[in-house]
Formats: structure tokens, C-alpha cells, sequence
């Protein structure tokens, strides 16, 4: 296990440029396994979860060509179903949660999947029941091994099917999409999820002969194809990542400079983040956060505090409140973050006030953040990531404190964010990647 040690305290100054968006890619890629024939992707993130996925892959039977630093081919000609039932998959499964993804493509093309339990982050409980409940409307039988912790699919002959998804799950709505792309007749899925990410799936699946429509709103119909071909797709920029950045030029009074940010694609992320006093310029699809050395946080119109919170897109991501977290330790003002959707995504904030943050935790989903602005720094602690979007919330206090920090378990950074320390640096962060 790797730490980083950081020495706060620097102003960074500086252009970033956005990764492909995680969450995309898990969806994405599992999408090759619907045809036999080729797929490039490209502006794949080089981050853990993704890396692991592709191996799932290749360990499938699929041919994967690297073909730039960013841009991959496959090839799913031959699927070695066998693998399925291997040690080795249950280990790999279970570590990765978007291992679930691949369900849905192999329901589809095989009419069978097995799946271990999915890991992932520590954030709380997030039941597969929606993907399993959307399968069974298809047609598809389960059975859940309980000792084994693994899932046993079987999805031959899969029928189109009216559906009202429990919750509005983007990884469900992926996987029953895909699921029903190829199913016999007509489905219908409401209470979709609408996210750019879904909206990027279906323009993928599309091309590649898939009859979709609805296609960003919460009520997706699909005509089910015989078989589906190859296409070119390419990925949006992490817009959990570029929020990130504008936190972590807020927070540590920093004049950067977000490039190629997809803004059309950003939803409400930039005006939460105004909201919160932060100034930003659009300059075409850059992204520019100026030096302020005072952010105001804005109160209601009838002068009560106001609340951020988590919602289904169009709202505010859950990926995100982390970040408004740690970012309103600095602003002048307080905030009521409320985050809904995980009850243990909050509980980082035990190090923010170690650090010396004015934070009321008043339950598993709310806190009340008091601004210092700047009047009292934040100071160095060692401290460990339990969850991506902590870690990265951790290294930006860290980044804004006065002294030393040490983030313990910077795997779970590595996992969303690529090279993050080689980037931050290149723009001036003094930040040390240690055994």
C-alpha cells in the first residue's frame, strides 16, 4: 500500500486537463462484449478500475490492442464462457465494482452470466437489486449463492418488457439497457437514468445498430436487434474530475486553468460550485478559476443557510459532495451539505476536523460546514483515504494546509484518478508518492 506525502500551503498555477470520465468507461467497455466485431475507444482513462476491466477482458477471451496512450480496439470474437466459473474471476469480480457491468452484454449475446458480489468504495450499501429486478422483466432467472456471495444468471431467449425501475440507478439503466438492446420485441424503461453517461451509451449502442430512443430523458424504448457491429466511440471528460479541480483551485487559492471540460455536458456542477462564491470564466470549452483570495458562500433569498445536496441528474452527482465539502472549509460563510444517497460517505470528515475544519456532523448524511475563510489555516495530519472521491477530498485539505500531510491508502485515489500526483505537480504542488 502507497501514501502520498504533501506539503500544503502552495499556491498552484497552471492547466489540467480532465481524464476520460470513470464512470463512462465501466459501461463502455463492457459494451464490447455485445458483437464479435471490432470497437476503438478512445480517451480511455489509465486509472485502476478501468485497467482491471480490460484485464477482466482479455482474461473473457476478448482481443484488446492498445493502439495509443488513450485509445483501445477490441475484439470479443470468442468468449471463453468457462472463465466465468474460475477462481481467478471470482477474486477479480469481487474486487472491481463495475464488474457487474458485463452482465447485461452477456445476457444479451449468450443468454447466461455469472458475477461474484461487486466491490468498490466503502460508501454504503448499494444493492444490485435494480439490474436483477430489470433482467427479470426480460425474461432472466437469478440465483444468489449466498455463501458464495455469487450470482448465477440465466437470460436465454430474452423478451422485451415494460419496466419502472425501482430507482433511477445509472448502473442498472446501463445494464438493462444493453441487456434489452438485443432481446426479442419491444422494451420500455422508466425511471431511467439520464445521466451524459447513459446518453453516451445509447449514442454507442446506436451507432452500432442498436434502436434507441428517448435518449436523455427517463423514459428509454428500445427495439430489439438481431446482432449488433463494430463502431468508433469516443469518451467525455470526467466531470467528477473537473469538479475536483475547481475545488482544488478554490481551496488552495490557486489560478488554474480546466481544459477541454465538455461544458455543455456539466449539468449544475459549475453554478454549485458559483454558488459558492467560487468565480470561473468560460472560455470555449476551457474552463479558468482565478486566484480569489475570499469565496462568499450565498445564503436563501430570505437570508437562511444554504444546502447542498445529492440528487438524481439533472441534480447535483454524489461524486461531487465530498469535494463542495472540503472546499467549504475554506469559503467565507457556512453550508448544510446533505448527502442522501450513502450513509458513510461523510465520515471522512473526522479528519477534516482533526485538521482543524469547522464541521458538525449531524448524521450519516449531513453536515454543517463554517467557512474560515482563511482566517484559520488547516494544518498537516496523517490521515487514510477509505473511499475515491474522500481520498481526493483529503488531498485537496491537504494541498490548502499549512505543514505536512501523509494520505494513507492512495490506492483508492489511484483508482479514479490517473497519475494525479505527476499532474498536481507539473502545475506546482509539492506532493510525494511514497511505499
Amino acid at each position: 500500500m502507497g501514501a502520498f506525502k504533501v506539503k500544503g500551503g502552495i499556491q498552484l498555477k497552471g492547466e489540467l486537463v480532465p481524464q476520460g470520465a470513470k464512470n463512462e468507461a465501466l459501461q463502455i467497455l463492457s459494451a464490447v462484449l455485445l458483437t464479435s466485431e471490432k470497437i476503438i475507444i478512445s480517451n480511455i482513462p489509465n486509472i485502476r478500475d478501468v485497467m482491471k476491466l480490460i484485464e477482466l477482458l482479455k482474461d473473457l477471451g476478448v482481443e484488446v490492442e492498445e493502439l495509443s496512450t488513450e485509445t483501445y480496439s477490441f475484439k470479443a470474437t470468442q468468449v471463453n464462457l468457462d472463465y466465468l466459473l474460475s477462481d481467478a474471476f471470482k477474486t477479480k469480480g469481487a474486487s472491481l465494482r463495475g464488474s457487474i457491468m458485463i452482465i447485461g452484454p452477456l445476457l444479451a449475446r449468450f443468454g447466461m452470466a455469472y458475477i461474484p458480489e461487486p466491490g468498490g468504495d466503502k460508501i454504503g450499501r448499494r444493492p444490485v437489486d435494480t439490474h436483477l429486478r430489470g433482467f427479470e422483466k426480460l425474461g432472466a432467472t437469478f440465483e444468489h449463492l449466498q455463501a458464495e456471495r455469487f450470482y448465477k444468471i440465466n437470460g436465454k431467449n430474452l423478451t422485451g418488457a415494460y419496466m419502472v425501475l425501482d430507482e433511477a440507478s445509472v448502473t442498472g439503466t446501463a445494464n438493462i439497457l444493453m441487456a434489452a438492446s438485443l432481446a426479442k420485441g419491444s422494451t420500455t424503461i422508466y425511471n431511467a437514468a439520464c445521466e451524459p453517461y447513459i446518453q453516451q451509451l445509447c449514442k454507442m449502442l446506436n451507432s452500432m445498430g442498436a434502436k434507441i430512443t428517448g435518449v436523455g430523458s427517463n423514459l428509454l424504448q428500445i427495439e430489439g436487434v438481431k446482432e449488433l457491429g463494430g463502431c468508433e466511440h469516443r469518451m467525455l471528460p470526467d466531470m467528477i474530475e473537473i469538479g475536483s479541480f475547481i475545488g482544488l483551485a478554490a481551496a488552495t487559492n490557486s489560478e488554474i486553468t480546466i481544459k477541454n471540460c465538455a461544458i455543455s455536458s456539466l449539468g449544475v456542477i459549475p453554478k454549485i460550485f458559483q454558488r459558492m462564491g467560487i468565480q470561473m470564466e468560460f472560455k470555449g470549452d476551457d474552463i479558468f478559476i482565478p486566484k480569489q483570495d475570499s469565496y462568499k458562500i450565498e445564503t436563501l433569498i430570505d437570508g437562511s443557510i444554504l444546502t447542498i445536496k445529492d440528487g438524481i441528474w439533472p441534480a447535483f452527482t454524489p461524486d461531487l459532495i465530498s469535494i463542495a465539502l472540503v472546499t467549504a472549509t475554506q469559503a467565507k460563510g457556512s453550508v448544510l451539505i446533505h448527502q442522501w444517497m450513502f450513509e458513510s460517505r461523510l465520515f471522512f470528515v473526522d479528519n477534516l476536523i482533526d485538521m482543524g475544519a469547522k464541521i458538525i456532523l449531524c448524521d450519516p448524511h449531513r453536515a454543517v460546514v463554517i467557512g474560515s475563510n482563511r482566517e484559520t489555516k488547516l494544518r498537516g495530519i496523517n490521515m487514510s483515504s477509505p473511499d475515491i472521491r474522500a481520498g481526493v477530498s483529503m488531498l485537496i485539505a491537504a494541498l490548502a494546509a499549512n505543514g505536512t500531510s501523509i494520505i494513507n491508502n492512495i490506492e483508492q485515489i489511484d483508482r479514479g484518478y490517473q497519475f494525479i500526483d505527476e499532474r498536481l505537480r507539473a502545475i506546482g504542488a509539492d506532493i510525494t508518492r511514497i511505499p
